[in-house]
């Protein structure tokens, strides 16, 4: 493995709060959509019934429920179906993104992907049909490259030692971002402006257009964030030193890395990924049935997950970075999650479910500030964009199998077999953790 070549110590031309705010205010607007997809459903079932592209997905849909044994469960798939096409497209360009800006600067390719994200906004305030709505979940997909390259930011203006304590922000500025967009996206769904004006449906103005023009409005305040605040981290020598950029297969990019430390933290960290996907996309389900837990009991259990990422992301690892290796921290993360999702596998009582809650939380709360700062510091530093796309896209192919399949696993084999399986595939990323070279400073 190659010493990765240090940033220049005097070069801080960027604060750490300007990344937060910038990753804030992403993350905010990426996640409006997340609590709107049974709502999603109805209303174009009613506009366009099973004709035409929705027909045909709730055909599949359908499909695949039947040949599980479930009823009644084409709500909850289109959701994870519609995520699931989100995150290919994530996992598409993600690393494209991260290595264009290794070539071209972060600022630059920032405010590309944010103003494309932007329109993919715009054309969901608009999409009057289920195709335009399409169309925008391609173009916001396809322009999602903003997280990688915010995170190489990271990477650009703090120090090796620093560099994990660092990525805990990152963790923050995410948590705090997905407690925050699903909120307003539940709370504004209720605004429909057809009720008082429905001349405006000629223009394409749906029930939802109040949450997509929030998050039109957060993009374009984002953008002026970017465009008066982001000062640019990498030199023109940095930039030079960076292979040519091009769009290529994402499983040849994750294959073809020649490093290691760098493959190896990545299948640590993806493996974590799918054990943790899993848990998000089955939590409520779980609550639901075994408590009785209402919509309003649901959100407050998720919010409870959220703060107490924050607070671990935030501060719990920054100060066990100052005293712990990297691979330290990972590895007692991984035990925790683990003893997390058992812990509420078999939860008989409330208060145990919201016991391994904050374990999980705590646990996967050190994992991500540790595996991302590990696979920054193995990288070298011409290719911090590219290396943490990977890392993101791969996050993004968790994300566009895992919800389907583990919703399908949790109403076939049971409520437990989902946290059994992600406490087994945490355990399994534990011991591949043992092997992790300890990077160098």
């Amino acid at each position: 493995m190659s010493t990765p070549a240090a940033p220049l110590p005097s070069r801080r031309p960027l604060s750490l709060g300007v990344i937060f705010l910038t990753l804030y205010i992403d993350l905010i607007g990426f996640s409006i959509i997340f609590p709107l997809g049974p709502d999603l459903l109805d209303y174009y079932l009613k506009l366009e019934g099973h004709a035409g592209a929705l027909g045909w997905l709730l055909g599949q849909i359908d499909s695949l429920a039947r040949a599980a044994g479930i009823e009644n469960y084409a709500p909850v798939l289109f959701g994870g179906v519609i995520s699931s096409f989100f995150s290919i497209l994530q996992f598409v360009f993600a690393p494209f993104w991260g290595a264009v800006s290794d070539r071209r600067g972060r600022r630059g390719v920032l405010v590309m992907t944010v103003a494309g994200t932007a329109l993919g906004y715009l054309l969901w305030l608009v999409s009057g049909s289920f195709w335009l709505f399409l169309l925008s979940r391609i173009v916001s997909g396809a322009f999602s490259g903003n997280l990688s390259v915010a995170t190489a930011a990271v990477a650009d203006v703090t120090s090796r030692e620093e560099r994990s304590k660092a990525m805990g922000l990152v963790g923050a500025a995410f948590g705090l971002g997905l407690v925050t967009g699903p909120t307003i996206g539940a709370l504004t769904a209720h605004f429909n402006l057809l009720t008082h004006h429905p001349s405006l449906a000629r223009f394409g103005v749906n029930p939802f257009s109040v949450p997509a023009f929030i998050a039109f409005v957060l993009c374009l305040v984002n953008l002026g964030w970017i465009y008066l605040r982001f000062k640019e981290t990498l030199t023109p020598a940095m930039r030079a030193a960076a292979r040519e950029p091009r769009l290529r297969n994402p499983v040849s990019a994750i294959l073809g890395l020649d490093n290691p430390a760098v493959r190896r933290a990545n299948l640590v960290a993806f493996i974590f990924s799918i054990a943790f996907v899993a848990m998000e996309s089955s939590l409520t389900f779980l609550a639901t049935k075994r408590f009785g837990y209402t919509a309003r009991e649901n959100g407050l259990l998720l919010g409870f997950l959220g703060l107490c990422a924050i607070v671990t992301q935030g501060y719990i690892v920054r100060k066990l970075l100052k005293t712990m290796e990297e691979i330290r921290v990972l590895t007692i993360g991984l035990g925790v999650t683990a003893a997390g999702l058992l812990v509420i596998g078999f939860a008989l009582q409330a208060w145990m479910l919201y016991a391994g809650v904050a374990l999980l939380a705590l646990g996967s709360g050190l994992v991500n500030p540790a595996t991302t700062g590990l696979i920054s510091l193995y990288a070298t530093a011409a290719e911090q964009g590219r290396v943490l796309g990977i890392f993101r896209s791969l996050g993004s192919l968790s994300r566009a199998f895992t919800p389907v399949l583990a919703g399908v696993v949790f109403w076939v084999f049971g409520s437990k077999s989902v946290f059994i399986a992600g406490a087994v595939m945490s355990a399994l990323a534990l011991s591949l953790s043992f092997s992790l070279p300890k990077p160098v400073k």
